[in-house]
């Protein structure tokens, strides 16, 4: 049976775990916080920090493979164990490049992979050298997630709200739809790929608030999203599973935004909605087992479940016995046990035939189901 590690102990490795349960495998999980959602529902626990070389390596050395369920890990520890022979789902190339934007922006201009224009910045003041490329959007290079180390500049006059670090300054670009492709990668380079989802992110958070799988795409959008997708992952090179999100234009253009490295929350409507999740998809990766059917059973909706402003606190759940009254609808709580403004808490898929029946219950558990504190 294979021993494999997941670094962070968060809700997408409490999903992943949720997943194992179907394969041979001995699950392992290094988290700080001994109360994580994930922290439960592994075989082994490891107290320590993933960010720490000595903790990596000392977590992994014993193990036959690890994942990631967060970017920001110690990649110098990962890279002996890898020359050491422990499988590493991406590969520490790929890692290291994704989990810096600079880098992965450059990627992107190398591989001629259409992207937003952009320039890179070492600190605020070199800022002002780029008045004419307003608006724009500020990146971290690296530390970013979940809508932090993203800061959008209509003008100058808003510089001083940009980070004073290595970052990325990219042109803004009139986005018609967000689009993300989740694509998982065989260790002998096989590849299949999910349906495109349609994104919708709250502006204030910059989250994901909710999207619809299958995304409904004009058929020349459509194919330019496939074959963008497919082409960054031929570049890269890696076994795993990655989140391609891009951006389509009223010009029908398509450019990448970003690259997730992992399971991703734009593909947890999987788990209901297609024959094979992310989830599930990456144990077979892992374990060398074939690929799974990426198919929809149904179209879904996917909405997060995010703690509300002014709550702050041990989470209630205002509006759970309406949401589960609701017909094909499905709550995933990532068992947090405390909220907070803008943390993710939980999502709710559901499935239906019609689209409109979708946007319409999508609307409705927004306005239902709150995360509230006692």
């Amino acid at each position: 049976m294979k021993k494999i590690g997941i670094l962070g102990g968060g809700q997408l490795g409490r999903m992943l775990l949720q997943a194992a349960v179907n394969y041979p495998v001995e699950t392992f999980v290094m988290e700080n916080d001994p109360e994580a959602p994930a922290a439960h529902l592994c075989h082994h626990f490891i107290k320590g920090d993933i960010t720490r070389h000595e903790d990596v390596y000392a977590f992994g050395k014993n193990l036959d493979a690890l994942t990631i369920e967060i970017e920001h890990v110690n990649t110098d520890a990962l890279e002996k164990l890898e020359m050491e022979g422990v499988k590493i789902y991406p590969n520490v190339r790929t890692l290291k490049l994704i989990k810096n934007k600079i880098y992965q922006k450059e990627f992107y201009r190398e591989h001629q992979i259409p992207t937003s224009d952009f320039v890179v910045t070492e600190n605020r003041e070199a800022l002002r050298l780029y008045n004419d490329f307003f608006p724009a959007v500020h990146k971290l290079a690296n530390g970013g997630y979940d809508g932090r180390g993203v800061q959008i500049i209509n003008s100058e006059n808003e510089i001083e709200k940009c980070f004073d670090a290595p970052a990325v300054l990219e042109k803004k670009i009139d986005i018609r739809q967000e689009i993300s492709v989740i694509i998982a990668v065989g260790n002998a380079g096989e590849t299949v790929i999910y349906p495109p989802v349609d994104m919708v992110f709250d502006q204030n958070l910059n989250l994901l608030s909710y999207q619809i799988s299958p995304a409904e795409l004009p058929e020349k959008v459509f194919w330019k999203v496939e074959a963008i997708a497919l082409s960054v992952i031929k570049k890269l090179q890696s076994p795993g599973i990655f989140a391609i999100e891009m951006f389509s234009d009223a010009e029908e253009n398509v450019y990448v935004n970003e690259i997730a490295p992992r399971v991703h929350n734009s593909g947890h409507h999987t788990i209901e909605g297609n024959y094979s999740s992310q989830f599930d998809m990456l144990w077979r990766v892992m374990l060398d087992y074939p690929l799974g059917n990426t198919q929809t059973i149904l179209p879904s909706a996917l909405v997060n479940l995010i703690g509300e402003e002014g709550h702050k606190g041990v989470a209630v759940y205002d509006g759970l016995h309406q949401v589960l009254s609701m017909e094909n609808t499905f709550v995933h709580l990532y068992g947090k046990k405390e909220t907070r403004p803008g943390r993710k808490m939980g999502h709710v898929t559901i499935l239906s035939s019609e689209k409109q029946d979708l946007l319409y219950k999508a609307n409705k558990i927004r306005r239902t189901l709150r995360v509230l504190n006692v």
